[in-house]
């Protein structure tokens, strides 16, 4: 027997007539765009086009020659003509990849996390803890006041404030490096630096240029800040191809040309693959799929079996990896403590415990837990090898998961099929290890 599906992280999309009397908007209304410009455009030409075209300009990046701003169907086009343009796409929406799974809780003394635990990096297990790497999180913000992580004041936002208002972003900070102390959890690499890059609203909500200007801020200052930012995660994404949106790509590639590796979560849509989320579909990029750490439980009496450990999360998006095209899914990893199984036979998630917003702990689900473990585990790698490039660390990801060829195994799920690779789940031991 299938099992029927999740009720978690399941958003359905309708479409809603205009009420009686209520008219579309008219089609020159100005919309939210990005516009590429050839290299060697500076920002002051890119200002004066925008201008000469009737858009309003909103921001200028650094490292790509691109700019964001507002242009109706008419400045739009005339954008498109200009010999100075290469494209014009609109600004999308993009989202956290991770929702709450149960109440805050404090703890009355450390927990080492069963995500932790299961890929080997708990505390004493190896040799690094990712001290002297910085790790930028580019999502929601940081809680600066938590007690249980260390925050560099050094940030940057797309809002008023670097100040996490959301909770995902300091969820996300504690698996990758929650501290070793008395307190809450730890995470991956407990040494390691965060860095706060808000790019997410409120809502968990953002649009591509915000992300665009957090990376052109990494890019700007990667190098320049103590200790230097060598690792990005972004647990975000949307449904989207490959060249959907040039500017942003470029915006990833200048990190990793740089020598930064950029960890990102798969998406959580199992009716999707990674070809068909961005930023995951780019080659540039470390994108990792969710699995369970231990079996749940079973109510249901057409399924008795429980969902057990290692298996595909019923939400993730997945992609068997090309290396070719570079793209698809590179590793798997925790994204969720277990699956149980309901008296109706649905999947219900019970998330990964993390650092929660205003202190202590709570639980989330979804490809953005998966996507903190292995940038946690390439903060190990970084501080043993400090030459450490992207594609090291995507090569030596693969060659030391765990359960190589074995899992994920697959979820019960009914909207789950197969992409015809067991990629494994990320070892912190094995990746040390690994040539």
């Amino acid at each position: 027997m299938r099992i029927i599906g999740g009720l978690l992280l399941v958003i359905t999309l309708v479409l809603i007539a205009p009420a009686p009397g209520h008219t579309q908007a008219p089609a020159s209304e100005a919309s939210n765009v990005i516009v590429l410009f050839r290299d060697g455009v500076t920002v002051a030409e890119r200002e004066r086009v925008m201008r000469q075209s009737g858009s309003l300009t909103t921001r200028h990046f650094h490292n790509v020659p691109a700019s964001a701003g507002r242009a109706d169907a008419h400045a739009r086009a005339l954008l498109e003509r200009h010999p100075d343009v290469l494209s014009v796409v609109p600004d999308r929406e993009v989202e956290a990849l991770g929702k709450p799974t149960g109440d805050a809780s404090v703890t009355a003394a450390q927990v080492v996390p069963a995500g932790v635990a299961r890929i080997g990096a708990q505390p004493g297990a190896v040799a690094y803890t990712g001290v002297g790497v910085g790790v930028a999180i580019v999502d929601t913000g940081i809680d600066f006041q938590h007690a249980d992580l260390a925050v560099s004041a050094t940030c940057f936002t797309a809002y008023a404030a670097c100040q996490d208002d959301e909770g995902h972003g300091t969820h996300v900070s504690g698996i990758v490096a929650a501290v070793d102390n008395t307190i809450d959890v730890v995470g991956v690499a407990p040494g390691a630096t965060l860095y706060a890059v808000k790019v997410l609203d409120r809502r968990g909500r953002g649009l591509d240029s915000a992300i665009m200007a957090g990376l052109d801020w990494i890019a700007d200052n990667a190098a320049l800040v103590s200790p230097a930012i060598r690792v990005v995660n972004m647990s975000l994404g949307r449904p989207g191809t490959l060249n959907d949106n040039p500017s942003l790509r470029a915006a990833v590639q200048a990190l990793t040309q740089a020598g930064i590796t950029v960890v990102v979560a798969a998406g959580n849509d199992s009716t999707l693959e990674v070809s068909q989320q961005v930023p995951a579909t780019y080659p540039e990029v470390i994108a990792v799929a969710s699995t369970t750490v231990m079996a749940g439980t079973s109510a249901c009496a057409g399924h008795p079996s429980p969902v057990i450990g290692d298996t595909a999360s019923y939400f993730t998006t997945d992609g068997a990896y090309d290396s070719l095209t570079g793209i698809g899914v590179s590793v798997s990893a925790p994204g969720e403590d277990r699956e149980d199984i309901t008296k109706g036979c649905f999947l219900k998630s019970v998330g990964i415990l993390s650092t929660r917003l205003g202190g202590g702990t709570v639980r989330m689900s979804g490809t953005s837990m998966a996507a903190p473990h292995v940038a946690g585990v390439v903060a190990l790698m970084t501080q043993q090898s400090p030459a450490l490039t992207p594609e090291d660390a995507r090569r030596r990801l693969r060659l030391g998961a765990d359960a190589l060829d074995i899992a994920p195994l697959d979820s019960p799920a009914a909207g789950y099929s197969f992409d015809g690779k067991r990629e494994g789940i990320v070892s912190a031991p094995g990746v040390l290890s690994a040539p």
